[in-house]
């Protein structure tokens, strides 16, 4: 008889690299932002969070930044504030070939049980479809896309933590 636990639909059998579909539910716990829906975007380099309001200052030497997030699609009502600490300013191109100036911060990420840090430029994208782009860098050595599929990883349960 042989012993069998159960299997993570979000990884495959080659040490643990999840199986991510197009889009995704995330969690991004240190911003307090328990569920967002993300493009899984192998086109863009750094990921990139919607923010519709931020204020950069400097505290004890470090540059922070405070920000406001609509964590949901279609939805204006729920706002979250979240703060993190600037890691870089960069000059990113958008998808239009439009550039801008971002700033750069550095939050852990949890996707179907799996977490780790990620890069992550903040902007505002009222206009796009997704409030967040996962990108490519974040997913290096950590995911496989299936394009065709969609929440292969599942959705992070309310209140999750790292």
């Amino acid at each position: 008889m042989t012993d069998s636990k159960p299997r993570d639909p979000s990884t495959d059998d080659t040490g643990g690299i999840i199986r991510l579909g197009w889009r995704e539910w995330l969690a991004l716990p240190e911003l307090g932002i328990d569920r967002i829906k993300a493009k899984v975007d192998t086109g863009a380099r750094t990921s990139c969070l919607h923010t519709f309001r931020m204020e950069p200052y400097t505290e004890k030497g470090e540059r922070r930044v405070r920000f406001w997030v609509h964590p949901e699609q279609n939805n204006l009502q729920t706002v979250l504030e979240c703060d993190a600490q600037v890691l870089d300013e960069r000059m990113v191109s958008d998808s239009g070939g439009h550039r801008e100036q971002r700033l750069v911060i550095m939050t852990t990420v949890l996707i179907g049980g799996h977490s780790w840090p990620i890069e992550m430029t903040l902007t505002n994208r009222d206009s796009m479809r997704f409030r967040m782009l996962l990108g490519r860098t974040a997913m290096a050595k950590r995911a496989i896309v299936e394009p065709e599929h969609s929440y292969l990883a599942g959705a992070p349960a309310l209140g999750s933590k790292v």
